[in-house]
């Protein structure tokens, strides 16, 4: 006897009834406690965006060479489409919707819009979160230094020189201005990326 259906209709395979082990995870996110359960594959990204709808983090990407899902881990800025949120536990994390306090703008977003710091805006959460992560960090000082570690965020509107401008700016307001004068960056020709 034949292990095949005798009608001409094949059944469909039956559904599969083993779903992703659960994760408990607890995490702190722009000042608010969070408790979660996610699967062991959702990425940092994923979860920000897709479960709790803080959609000012982009996914550019996906592979962490835009810098658009550009968070502050504890401080430090990460690209969140390379972490899984599980390896996030207990740990404090700040968004672009986490940069102002209330409806008043954080420094760095002031100095955005008054350097024109921005075009389309889809990479402007990530230069804001990476740009508070290098002010963190403490070690740009220079123009240079501002480029150099800021360099793994895309701008592909090519607003650099005005990125840099702002973030120059709240580095001054926070350090002073530096020691020696900076060179004039009259040497950039607009429409390039100084690198």
């Amino acid at each position: 006897m034949s292990d095949f259906p005798t009608s001409g209709v094949a059944t469909p395979p039956p559904p599969a009834t083993h779903a992703s082990p659960l994760y408990p995870l607890r995490l702190t996110i722009n000042g608010e406690a969070y408790t979660l359960e996610v699967e062991s594959t959702v990425s940092l990204l994923d979860l920000l965006r897709d479960r709790l709808q803080l959609t000012g983090t982009k996914k550019g990407c996906d592979h962490g060479q835009c810098g658009a899902c550009t968070v502050l881990v504890d401080g430090r800025r990460i690209n969140s489409c390379l972490t899984l949120a599980v390896m996030q536990q207990g740990a404090d994390i700040t968004t672009v919707e986490g940069l102002a306090n209330g409806d008043a703008l954080h420094p760095l977003q002031q100095a955005f819009i008054a350097k024109d710091a921005l075009q389309c805006g889809y990479c402007t959460p990530g230069q804001l979160c990476s740009a508070q992560g290098l002010i963190n960090e403490g070690q740009a000082c220079t123009r240079d230094q501002v480029r150099e570690l800021m360099s793994g965020n895309i701008c592909r509107c090519g607003a650099y020189p005005q990125i840099t401008d702002a973030v120059m700016t709240v580095l001054e307001e926070a350090q002073g201005p530096p020691d020696a004068p900076e060179p004039s960056p009259a040497h950039w020709t607009p429409g390039t990326v100084p690198a």
